[in-house]
Parts: C-alpha cells; structure tokens; sequence
C-alpha cells in the first residue's frame, strides 16, 4: 500500500518526534509513504485570516503535485495540515469559480481528484486494527490515556467524515489495539487554545488549563494527540498552565504514532521520546511493570482456574468410575446365585375410603336416587331401573365404592341393574 506523504513544517520542527514516530509506524505496517516533491507550507491559519485564495491555493499546489505523481491518496499527519488539504480539495470539487481562480494562480489544470487522509484515517480505514494489533510485542496494558482529538480532525464535517464529530473513536481503537485502555472524557474534541495561547495567553491559557483538568479528572494518566500543534501546547505550556492555576497535572504527552512504534518494540530514542519537555520516559517504564505484573495475575488466574476446572472433572470422573464398579460388582455378584423366581406382588390392601365422602354419597342416593342413578348408568331406562331398585344395602355399597373409585362403583351399578333385569325375565316367563 503507498501513500503520497506531505510531512508539513512541524515534522521537522516542532513536532520532528511526530515526523519521526509516523515513519516508523509506516515501516512497522508495511505500508509505504513517498513524500511529495517540492511540497509547500499549507497555510495554516496564517494563511487562512490573510486571504481566502491563498488559503486555498497553498494547499491545492500539493494536491496538483500529487497528481501529476499519479498519488492521488495523500497521507498529511498534522491536523492543521490535513485541515487545510481537505478544504482546498472541497472548494476544487465542488465551487467551479474558485477552481478557475486557484487554476489561475496555480497555472495548471487541477482534476480534482486527489484526496487527503488523516493518519488516524489511515491506521483505523486502511490498515485496521487487528492489523496493528497482530504487530504489537510490548502491550501498553493498564495504561490509561486520554485520546485528544482536538477541533480540526474531525470538523468540519463535510469536509473529513472519517469519525464521529461529538465523539470520535479512531484514536481509541488504535489504543485498545495497543493494549491501552482509553478513558472516557468530555474535552477530546475541545480547543486547546492553539496560537492564542501565545497571542492571547488571557484566553488561550485557560483553553488549555481546562482540557488538562479534564483530563486528569476523567482518571487520565497521559494524553495521546495526533496535532504537533496541539502536542506543542499540551506538553511545553503544561508547566506554565500549572503555576497560573496553581495546580499540578504531571500528564506526559505522547503521538499516537509513538506509542504504536513502542509497542510495537521500537526504544524511546527511535521516536523522540527524549525530546519531549513533561518526562515521558518513567511513566512508559512504569506501564511496563504494570503491564508485566498484570500479565503474571492474568496467568496466575488462569492458571487457577484451569486446575479447578481439572480437579472437578477429576472428581466426576473418579465418582462415575466408582458407580460404574459398584454396579459391576452387584451384578456380579447377583449373578453368582441361582436365579430366585419373581417374588409374587404382594397383596395390598385397598385404602379405606373417606368416611365424610361416603356419607355424602348416601345421602345424595338417598334424597336424590334419580339424578345419582344417571351419573352410574348411561342408558336412562337402565338408570330409571337401578334409582328404583335402590334399597339402605345397595346406596350402602354404591357410596362406599363411589368414594373410593367411581369406575367400580359403575360396574356395581351395571351388575345391579342387569340382575333386576334378569330378575324380571324370570317372572314374565
């Protein structure tokens, strides 16, 4: 995979650790970065409070020697950069007028089809996180960083789209896949004051004070960012901001692309580390005990675990195999013995029944022999013949059956009615 590259002033000036960290990284993916040729300042917001053409301009000339590179896809780590490329290449795509002005200024023909890529864009986009997962070596675990997008990666809207404006999450992939755990804040997308902070300290200054807070507040242990000029402030003013408000942070900044090239085995000195102003080195050794403790408690535990769950397959297989010979030798020995012949049941001898419910049923035979006769015999001639057949022995027989079981006292009430009947056949012959 290539990439045009536009490295952009800081990587070689204040943010020459970016500049440095963002090449490794590439190395480290495989993926290749050919820098532009003769690429210019993009502007910034210099160019951009001077006049809108130049804002433009300066930017669309990268973009145009993109094209005749036949790169179109252009990789620009700096967040002011990839601002400034994104809003040359919107006003080319889709404002005819200003195209022909920046045509005009540029003298050459734009295609307008260069596209610029934030480096977050391309790690999460174009690599993919199991994919810089699959390289890291050192995980940075129980590290717990801030992710600081800050207020040009992800605005305008139209003009990047990449990530989620209020709440972005490219940068905190990129973390967990480093084994870090990113918190949860309110100010990643806030400013931090960027130039004000030197031309209007009084406003600037406490931009930055309030995005250190937070983060620190949130349980924040380090800031990650992927502006140099964001990182400048966050980590050179930090010092500052913490003797106007009185309050210390002590948060080390770092490049994303650092802490990916670290994890991924680089050394401090291969991306600057020392170059930075808070102390950033003893807090990434002490991620790295952490780190080395936690994987131990991890094996430990699993260790543990995996000996219960051992112990108690043990044991249901020792308690099975001992029903199993239990068994064998009961058959076995049940088999020594002549066969005995089956035991006859034994007579049981039938459950008397409810003295209150027999009662009932004689004195519901007794006062109503009809409608009771019809619940023991179906055919009502037979029914009409077993209610006047009725006498105290019979509704004494009938109840106690009834209240016992009402299929034999049915089968009574049929032997009944057929021995009157057969009764009455007698004497007609």
């Amino acid at each position: 995979m290539k990439f045009a590259y536009y490295p952009g002033c800081a990587a070689e000036g204040s943010g020459i650790e970016y500049g440095m960290s963002v090449e490794r990284t590439a190395e480290i993916l495989g993926f290749e970065l050919q820098e532009l040729e003769d690429w210019n300042c993009c502007g910034a917001t210099s160019g951009h409070n001077t006049d809108k053409l130049l804002s433009l301009a300066l930017p669309a000339r990268t973009l145009a020697i993109a094209e005749k590179m036949g790169l179109n896809t252009i990789v620009a780590p700096c967040a002011a950069c990839y601002s400034r490329h994104r809003h040359a290449e919107h006003a080319i795509q889709h404002d005819p007028a200003m195209k022909k002005k920046i045509e005009a200024v540029l003298e050459t023909e734009l295609k307008g089809d260069a596209e610029t890529l934030s480096i977050l864009d391309v790690l999460v986009n174009k690599i993919g996180t199991d994919a810089i997962a699959a390289k890291v070596v050192y995980p940075l675990a129980t590290m717990k960083a801030a992710c600081y997008y800050g207020c040009l990666l992800v605005r305008p809207v139209e003009y990047t789209g990449f990530d989620d404006v209020e709440d972005p999450q490219t940068m905190d992939k990129v973390m967990k896949a480093l084994g870090a755990e990113p918190v949860e804040w309110s100010h990643k997308t806030e400013c931090c004051g960027a130039a004000m902070v030197t031309s209007r300290p009084d406003v600037g200054m406490p931009m930055l004070y309030r995005v250190l807070k937070d983060a620190k507040e949130s349980g924040a242990e380090c800031l990650v960012t992927a502006c140099p000029l964001c990182g400048l402030n966050l980590d050179m003013r930090q010092t500052a901001v913490e003797k106007q408000f009185k309050e210390t942070f002590n948060l080390p900044i770092y490049y994303v692309t650092e802490l990916l090239a670290i994890a991924c085995g680089d050394d401090y000195k291969q991306v600057g580390i020392e170059k930075h102003f808070v102390e950033a080195g003893k807090y990434l050794e002490t991620v790295k005990v952490r780190a080395a403790e936690a994987k131990i408690a991890a094996e430990k535990a699993a260790e543990e675990a995996a000996a219960k769950a051992k112990a108690k397959a043990e044991a249901a297989k020792a308690a099975k195999e001992k029903a199993a010979q239990a068994k064998a030798a009961k058959e076995a020995e049940g088999g020594a013995k002549e066969p005995a012949a089956p035991a006859a049941p034994a007579e049981t001898k039938p459950a008397e029944p409810d003295p209150k419910k027999v009662e009932a049923f004689v004195t519901a035979l007794t006062k109503n022999p009809d409608k009771m006769s019809a619940k023991l015999v179906a055919d009502p001639a037979q029914a009409g013949i077993l209610s006047a057949t009725l006498d105290e022995k019979r509704i004494a027989k009938l109840a106690g059956l009834m209240a016992k079981d009402m299929e034999l006292a049915k089968k009574a009430a049929q032997a009944f009615v057929q021995a009157e009947l057969k009764k009455q056949g007698e004497c007609q012959d």
